[in-house]
């Protein structure tokens, strides 16, 4: 079940970044489409053309796995000592629980962008949402964020998970069974800790209004649905945190 632990990125010095990995994707955006424009209608390119969609096509196909709890979402227990102090602006929801026949009330809080987020990365990916939660909660959570029922794939919950030392690892190879096309993001390193080498690791979200980290996500996994191996990408990081940040 949700815990809260670690507050959310401070976005202020990240600004200046953003604001460049905005403009680089959308720069990447517009020469694309311009390269497809001219390759469709010169009759000069027209074998390129075919080479080029073939191409695109090899790497099609990839996977995300998305954890939930503080990293699209924050969630409280209603009725307990619990308690945070979230802005107006950001979405929220009481999502109900039963529980051994008895009703269990959570406060539910998404990430700022998530929506803009899932919307985005689910033309590039198949989505897959892992959580260590159980489904009695984690359903109707992903059913808030997935309200057409249309960005989500799969769902996976506790009982998928690996228990070890008191923590719930997972094994991403059940959503893809072939590691060179997945990646995971989750903001626990415990969770990553069988597939380290295809790990997103992402700070945890608790309620911070300004947190930019989905959006600073976003060049790097446009980048990566174009490889042949994820792997060969993120082994560029940092080996001790594996950050992008």
């Amino acid at each position: 079940m949700p815990t809260t632990t670690v507050t959310g990125s401070n976005s202020n010095s990240s600004q200046p970044l953003i604001l460049q990995k905005i403009y680089q994707l959308f720069t990447f955006i517009l020469k694309y489409i311009q390269s497809i424009f001219l390759l469709n209608h010169n009759p000069k390119t027209a074998k390129r053309n075919t080479s080029l969609q073939k191409g695109l096509q090899y790497y099609k196909g990839k996977t995300l796995v998305l954890d939930l709890d503080e990293t699209l979402v924050h969630s409280v227990r209603l009725g307990t000592s619990e308690s945070i102090h979230v802005s107006a602006s950001i979405k929220k929801k009481t999502i109900e629980v039963i529980n051994d026949q008895q009703s269990i009330l959570y406060e539910v809080y998404k990430r700022p962008h998530v929506d803009f987020f899932l919307s985005t990365i689910s033309k590039w990916y198949k989505l897959v949402i892992f959580t260590a939660s159980m489904s009695e909660y984690a359903d109707p959570v992903i059913d808030w964020l997935d309200g057409d029922q249309t960005l989500i794939s799969q769902r996976y919950f506790r009982q998928s998970c690996t228990l070890k030392g008191g923590n719930y690892l997972k094994d991403i190879s059940v959503a893809e069974p072939d590691l060179s096309k997945v990646c995971l993001i989750d903001n626990s390193p415990a969770a990553y800790e069988l597939c380290q080498e295809n790990a997103i690791p992402l700070p945890t979200w608790i309620s911070n209004p300004k947190d930019d980290c989905l959006l600073d996500l976003l060049p790097l996994l446009d980048a990566l649905r174009f490889t042949a191996d994820v792997r060969s990408i993120l082994s560029l990081r940092d080996p001790e945190t594996k950050s992008i940040y």
